[in-house]
């Protein structure tokens, strides 16, 4: 187990690596950071390396996400961007795609309800639903993510999925992937308000607790 969350020194920032504390995964995993170099040696891979650290390097407190995505796909030659969003983002994704073709790019966006296959199919009770009494499509992360498979999409962009529809999209998709925004329906899309926030948000992150499988 590696805590590096938890870690007070951070030798690994000033290479002090005779600073390192218990635990720190660099005295008891060597043999993955000699793989990883050797997968930095791969030209593909090299690639998207270096100009990740070019556009973190020029644009670092100066451009948005949305920037740095653009910046990284111009200094990578991709042609064609996949879009996957939440049909509750659905004007922000119109929004996202209108920049990304001013920037030239070809977008395939897939809205979370393709297919429109009822949410029944996978075991949802009434009582489960957003809007009990109604017909709800379920989301549908698989059929997005073979969706942009099969356009070859250069790089794909994640747009507010919900937990659990994130996690299947990711395990189904082929091609690379960037994160634009995930979902937070409390704090504006902005999970990381509740961290921000703590003064605010401890209490009622720490009265959250684990409740009885009720599906």
């Amino acid at each position: 187990m590696t805590i590096c969350a938890n870690c007070g020194s951070f030798a690994c920032l000033e290479h002090q690596l005779e600073k390192t504390p218990p635990q720190c995964p660099m005295d008891h995993f060597q043999e993955v950071y000699d793989e990883a170099l050797k997968e930095y040696e791969k030209p593909d891979i090299a690639e998207i390396a270096r100009n990740a650290a070019i556009v973190e390097g020029i644009g670092y407190g100066i451009w948005t996400r949305l920037e740095e995505i653009i910046e990284f796909s111009w200094r990578m030659d991709y042609s064609k961007l996949g879009l996957v969003f939440c049909h509750g983002l659905k004007t922000e994704a119109r929004k996202v795609a209108g920049f990304l073709k001013k920037a030239g790019f070809e977008v395939t966006s897939v809205g979370c309800k393709t297919g429109s296959k009822p949410k029944e199919i996978l075991g949802i009770e009434d009582r489960h639903k957003v809007r009990p009494g109604q017909f709800e499509p379920m989301c549908n992360p698989i059929a997005q993510a073979k969706i942009l498979n099969k356009s070859n999409t250069d790089l794909n962009i994640l747009m507010g999925l919900c937990v659990g529809h994130d996690t299947l999209f990711i395990k189904y998709l082929d091609g690379p992937l960037t994160v634009l925004a995930v979902k937070d329906r409390v704090l504006a899309h902005n999970p990381l308000g509740a961290i921000y926030a703590d003064f605010y948000f401890e209490k009622k992150l720490a009265s959250h607790k684990k409740t009885k499988n009720d599906g």
